[in-house]
């Protein structure tokens, strides 16, 4: 298995990423989703060429479809022709693009709280509007999808839906069925389904991630998919996404971005992606495995530390929601964290409006960096 226990708090702050320099060094910062892992061996080689020949223009991202194609037949069983996967710097960017181009100025774009905070400031930037279906919640604490709260939402003339699949913060992983009733209630109200796949990669032992463009495209919906190997492989900050589209007809929306975006893209995040498309998937296996040892690490630490906190495990992602309202930290737990326990964690709030006593904690990272991210939250208390 490659290096993941391997790593120290010295070393990683000798890096310069914002993980690493966003705050003084006596905090554990355990926030933002970057892993602190070694790259695969293969991206990092390809990635050391790239500077051995002083190769740092602009990026030409034709080989990029062919290998997105190639890994989503291996992973999903799912035959993609690579005439549809168009390079764009990073998942965001695409949202906003695709909101931009394919919906009007005051449109109601849907998304599901808690999720991923930057939907909402993408959605204002454009000028359409938030509508949320939070997701319900169960007594036992487990997630799922306002199934019936979509359809109101899409008859009310709901002009596009944000899915984030799988789920970021709850790393909930859809089953088919329900991916399912989501085109057929997009298709019957003419609404655009925007998938946001990014931590596909990431699904665990335990669950079966399902792409959304195939079932959108059988049933008829409009349909465009997002994805990149900056989560599963930890180059966020290469550059280096794809929008896809399975259809002719989507195809064409598709061509309607400005054509000058792919050129945003870096050119080592080019080359980074499409090593880890084509040659990734075994240290991506042993990622699997060892994440899946820290979320169920994360369970025992909690139980033993911090039983008031509310956890289920994540069935994708290296992201742990935990719900803190036992503890009664007031209406922001991260700030008791970090200035009582020095440790930087996601506040839930920014989420949702329904979700201040949650924090979010990334888990990716070795196992004595995790132990010690919950010893420092037990201090805060």
């Amino acid at each position: 298995m490659p290096r993941f226990d391997d790593i120290t708090v010295a070393q990683l702050r000798e890096r310069r990423s914002a993980k690493w320099t966003m705050f003084p060094p006596d905090v554990l910062p355990a926030w933002v989703a970057e892993m602190d892992f070694p790259l695969d061996d293969g991206v990092r080689e390809a990635l050391l060429d790239s500077i051995r020949h002083d190769d740092c223009g602009y990026a030409n991202g034709a080989g990029v479809g062919a290998a997105f194609t190639s890994f989503v037949k291996t992973r999903y069983d799912w035959t993609l022709d690579s005439k549809g996967v168009f390079v764009i710097p990073d998942v965001l960017v695409g949202i906003s693009e695709l909101l931009r181009t394919l919906t009007k100025p005051g449109d109601r774009i849907v998304v599901n709280s808690p999720v991923y905070p930057p939907f909402y400031r993408v959605i204002g930037e454009v000028e359409r509007k938030v509508e949320d279906v939070p997701l319900l919640r169960a007594e036992d604490g487990s997630w799922s999808l306002d199934l019936a709260g979509l359809e109101r939402a899409f008859a009310g003339g709901a002009a596009a839906y944000l899915l984030c699949s799988p789920h970021n913060p709850l790393g909930m992983v859809f089953d088919l069925t329900t991916l399912a009733c989501i085109a057929e209630l997009a298709s019957e109200h003419n609404v655009l389904v925007i998938a946001d796949e990014i931590h596909a990669p990431l699904t665990m032992d335990g669950a079966t991630f399902v792409p959304f463009l195939p079932i959108g495209d059988y049933i008829d919906c409009d349909c465009i998919a997002l994805a990149s190997a900056s989560k599963a492989w930890n180059l966020p900050g290469l550059k280096c996404a794809v929008a896809i589209a399975g259809t002719e007809r989507t195809r064409k929306k598709l061509a309607l971005m400005r054509p000058e975006l792919p050129w945003s893209a870096g050119n080592l995040g080019v080359v980074a992606s499409i090593a880890a498309f084509t040659q990734g998937l075994p240290w991506l296996d042993d990622l699997l495995v060892y994440l899946d040892g820290n979320r169920r690490l994360l369970t025992g630490l909690l139980a033993r530390e911090l039983p008031g906190v509310r956890y289920i495990e994540p069935q994708a992602s290296y992201l742990a929601w935990l719900d803190c309202a036992a503890l009664d930290l007031g209406p922001d737990p991260v700030s008791v964290f970090l200035e009582r326990g020095r440790v930087a964690l996601t506040r839930g709030r920014d989420f949702g409006l329904d979700s201040a006593a949650f924090v979010r904690v990334n888990m990716g990272t070795s196992a004595a960096i995790l132990t010690e991210v919950v010893q420092r939250m037990k201090r805060a208390l």
